[in-house]
């Protein structure tokens, strides 16, 4: 089985291709409200044309309140973007934790070949679990082939991670019982297994404490505003052209803030720039039910057995000679003067 290829970065992209694409930009999901904006900025424009009843306004208070906006979006996509990378930094722990857990279980576990496939399934099937549960997903029909007749179970549980976690426990435990595991890899096997719950209970956190709702509400507040009298002080500058600009600097400001929404749920398919946890899943499945097929190794160590060294005779031309004591040195003896 070939793990699937990961999502590279977009850096490596094409310039123009990127310029123009719909795909995974929040173009789509922005335009309406950037076209509401220039209805906006054309019926400025209208009523000042033919009733001349519409005084422009200064442009300057607008320039420093944008400015002030701008900050405060930026400050909303930076903590977007923190949560964003946090998650990905978790699941970068539960790859390396899994792979851990499997490498402990496949070379100290039992050689018992049921216990080995059962605890390679439950090692294997955590990370799709986790993807599934941070989803709030029960249907787990992509990996029933994983896990069989455990899978209504799994689905069942109040918790899913906590559910395998406690599978892997206890074959751990089951090993060590039998005497078929020494307590050291025991104890690091388990350290693994904590690691991944404390893993998953970080996402949760990220997945229950979104940006906190009043700031939401004031930013948007605060955008709606500027940009629903910023026609009022374009008009006389641009005239005609009021509805394009009103567009044109909507169109950045009602980006950002659908961005920053965006990355507070990293895990959700239905978010731009979502992590791409089935990849990741898959990617864990198979590196780990791959340890299953290598050839078997002696989980004790044992020393490298090196032919005894030849013995070296020496030759009588070649005995050492019985070393020659340098002669003492003659005594000092003092004389007192007469």
């Amino acid at each position: 089985m070939t793990a699937p290829p990961l999502a590279t970065s977009s850096s490596s992209g094409c310039f123009w291709s990127e310029t123009f694409a719909l795909h995974g930009s929040v173009t789509p999901m922005v335009l309406r409200r950037v076209v509401i904006f220039g209805v906006i900025g054309l019926a400025v424009w209208m009523l000042a044309s033919f009733t001349h009843s519409v005084a422009g306004w200064t442009v300057t208070p607008f320039e420093f309140i944008g400015v002030v906006l701008g900050l405060l979006l930026v400050l909303r996509t930076n903590s977007g973007y923190d949560r964003w990378y946090e998650a990905r930094k978790l699941w970068g722990g539960i790859v390396n934790q899994s792979r851990n857990l499997a490498i402990l279980g496949t070379t100290y576990g039992p050689r018992d070949e049921r216990w080995q496939r059962e605890f390679a399934k439950w090692t294997a099937a955590f990370p799709h679990i986790a993807r599934h549960s941070l989803r709030g997903e029960r249907q787990l029909d992509d990996i029933a082939k994983l896990l069989g007749g455990d899978t209504p179970r799994v689905a069942a549980a109040q918790h899913m991670p906590c559910y395998v976690a406690a599978r892997i426990s206890r074959l751990l435990l089951e090993a060590v019982r039998a005497g078929e595991m020494n307590p050291f890899a025991f104890h690091q096997a388990e350290k693994e297994r904590l690691m991944l719950i404390d893993h998953i209970g970080a996402c949760e956190r990220i997945l229950k404490t979104p940006l906190a709702t009043a700031f939401s509400i004031e930013i948007r507040r605060y955008l709606f505003v500027y940009l629903a009298t910023l026609p009022l002080a374009l008009v006389d500058k641009v005239g005609v052209l009021t509805p394009l600009f009103t567009m044109l600097i909507a169109y950045p400001l009602l980006s950002l803030d659908q961005i920053g929404v965006d990355l507070q749920n990293p895990f959700s398919k239905l978010r731009l720039s979502h992590l791409p946890l089935d990849e990741i899943s898959s990617a864990i499945e198979c590196n780990v039910l791959a340890l299953l097929e290598e050839p078997e190794l002696d989980p004790v160590l044992k020393q490298p057995e090196f032919p005894p060294a030849p013995e070296i005779h020496d030759s009588p031309a070649q005995k050492p000679r019985t070393p020659v004591r340098p002669p003492l040195p003659a005594p000092v003896v003092a004389y007192a003067e007469a």
